[in-house]
């Protein structure tokens, strides 16, 4: 039975053992105190405010992060949008996950290292689990804090609870599921419950912190915290998933497919709750405020770009509805920016992009004989396209990183053979850029907008005026043309395109092309650019070749499978009631 509480990071019983705890330092105030390290008993630990709010605390170090950190394995340091046609890893090393178990296939049951994508019972899901139960169960011991602080804190750990949940549904489908703070005598059965009963559950959890008395909107002193305004787009955002064609079908995703895992009908009522949803958290934003896209300061393609950018980047502000944190220093993210030559997007994700004024990108555009430069303009260097293409990717002829050219073009000194690209993401131009406290932008108002516009294009079977608001809103604070005149398909690839673009390596695009069915993205050949500057350290303009990058295993031997993670076939031998995702 210790297997089962290892595997789960199960509680167990009155003993609250937490060095690991200890060892991570935050400069955020409700992350400045760790739990004890020594360990202590449940009565001590909440025995007052301060040592209960330490457990919560606990509970807040396992949400999920989307940039590789210190310690953190996921698919060896690499990020998610490695293994969607957005980008392509060339760090062949044994730990890359993307190279050694997604791009040759390798990924099984039996094969299911730190380094992939997602861990089932290795990540640290289970530890905000146990700890907000913990707290839960346990908080209204505490003598010194009033029922109006329990309520809200409380709602605070189903928020994170419900986070944890849905970053499993999103991975594995159905889960087992842990409504209390497991005893270490208590008998462990935790069977898998079914697709339908997840999403019911963790909504039921998002009901019940958005119906307490919890902060619609935290202060500077508590930003972090989980809030209403969070729990209303965190529901959103599961609701959306459900409602989603591969799950929400009469065909089902995987011929092995189970209630695990869909559920194996179609009902467009699941649209509407997810219609209802978006709906309410918009009318909510509108009656208490503190919630609106960050514009530029001027019309200037400079300003466009630094609005988009502090809108993901910088903590607070008007766009943040879940903000994650693994400490408070730039330097916690060092591993992603030390790794940076190793990652590339793609050339099919830079001709995403529109032109500055948002009309498309040719498909067929001449990169041996272009008519124009595709990224600046000869000489004065002037952008030429979406500001946030710049802001997503390291562009031939940009800033990068250090103040410097940006090494992707084949004759400059420091040029690493890749995509002909580098992430720009959260690595920002300078180092003076990266000042200030760090962040995960776990969920923005943004993509709850883009969400919202393809809701409403699926229950009325086309885009309405409030559908062309949300995108026209997003495309507007960086300069775009307003897109109209669109058919119900035109319109969701416009939708689709639009997240790409605005929440490019921001965990959106992987789960975007699972929940769409979106085969043939994964299936499509992808293309680098190998571009050759007129001078070795500043140049005004550019020659191009288009190249075709590495092939994966997913060309040609497609499965549906891969849309779920596989489950540790030792997990599934512990006979405690998980099951095999489909496939696998």
């Amino acid at each position: 039975m210790n297997s089962i509480i290892k595997g789960l990071g199960i509680a167990f019983g009155c003993m609250l053992i937490a060095s690991s705890c200890a060892e991570i330092s935050f400069g955020d105030n409700f992350l400045g105190n760790q739990p004890e390290s020594s360990g202590a008993t449940t009565e001590e630990m909440f025995s007052s405010k301060i040592n209960a709010e330490k457990v919560l605390t606990k509970a807040y170090t396992g949400v999920p992060y989307g940039l590789p950190t210190g310690g953190d394995f996921k698919l060896g340091g690499n990020i998610l949008e490695s293994i969607t046609d957005l980008c392509q890893s060339f760090r062949d090393n044994i730990s890359d996950g993307p190279m050694k178990l997604y791009y040759n296939g390798a990924l099984s049951a039996n094969n299911v290292p730190r380094s992939a994508a997602y861990l089932y019972a290795g990540k640290s899901d289970w530890t905000t689990i146990r700890y907000a139960w913990l707290f839960i169960e346990n908080v209204n011991k505490v003598p010194d804090m009033t029922e109006s602080e329990k309520t809200q804190r409380i709602a605070e750990a189903k928020v994170l609870i419900a986070l944890s949940y849905f970053e499993m549904l999103r991975y594995i489908g159905g889960i087992p599921w842990l409504d209390h703070a497991v005893d270490v005598n208590e008998k462990m059965e935790f069977p898998r419950i079914t697709f339908a009963q997840s999403v019911e559950k963790i909504v039921g959890l998002l009901d019940d912190a958005i119906n307490a008395n919890l902060e619609w909107k935290q202060n500077d002193q508590n930003d972090g915290r989980m809030t209403k305004a969070g729990a209303m787009a965190l529901k959103f955002k599961v609701l959306q998933w459900a409602a989603s064609p591969t799950f929400n079908s009469n065909t089902k995703w995987n011929s092995k497919a189970d209630e695990y895992t869909c559920y194996g009908n179609y009902s467009d009522q699941r649209w509407k709750d997810a219609a209802q949803a978006g709906a309410a958290f918009f009318t909510e934003v509108k009656s208490k405020g503190g919630f609106e896209l960050i514009q530029p300061t001027e019309d200037t393609h400079r300003a466009r770009r630094l609005a988009y950018r502090k809108a993901y980047y910088n903590r607070g502000g008007t766009e943040i509805l879940i903000s994650t944190r693994k400490g408070y220093d730039v330097g916690i993210h060092s591993d992603y920016i030390n790794q940076r030559y190793y990652t590339g997007p793609t050339l099919n994700y830079v001709n995403m992009f529109p032109w500055e004024d948002g009309s498309d990108f040719p498909e067929n555009f001449d990169w041996a004989n272009p008519s124009t430069q595709p990224f600046f303009t000869t000489g004065e260097m002037v952008p030429t396209r979406d500001p946030r293409l710049y802001e997503n990717v390291a562009c031939p002829g940009d800033k990068y990183c250090t103040g410097t050219t940006a090494p992707v073009y084949i004759n400059h000194e420091d040029y690493k053979d890749g995509s002909g690209f580098l992430i720009m993401k959260y690595i920002l131009q300078e180092n003076s850029d990266r000042n200030g406290p760090v962040q995960w932008a776990h969920t923005r108002l943004s993509e709850i907008m883009l969400g919202y516009a393809e809701v409403l294009n699926e229950v009325n079977g086309r885009p309405n005026d409030e559908a062309y608001k949300m995108i026209n809103d997003v495309r507007k604070r960086v300069g775009l043309s307003e897109l109209k005149g669109l058919d119900h398909d035109k319109f969701l690839e416009a939708v689709l395109r639009e997240r790409a673009l605005e929440l490019g390596f921001e965990e959106v695009r992987w789960f975007d092309l699972v929940r769409r069915d979106r085969q043939s993205d994964f299936k499509k050949k992808l293309y680098g650019l190998r571009s050759r500057g007129n001078d070795l350290h500043n140049p005004t303009s550019f020659t191009f070749e288009k190249v075709e990058l590495g092939e994966r295993f997913w060309a040609a031997n497609w499965d549906t499978k891969w849309y779920l993670t596989p489950i540790p076939q030792n997990e599934i031998n512990k006979k405690y009631g998980m099951t095999q995702n489909p496939g696998w």
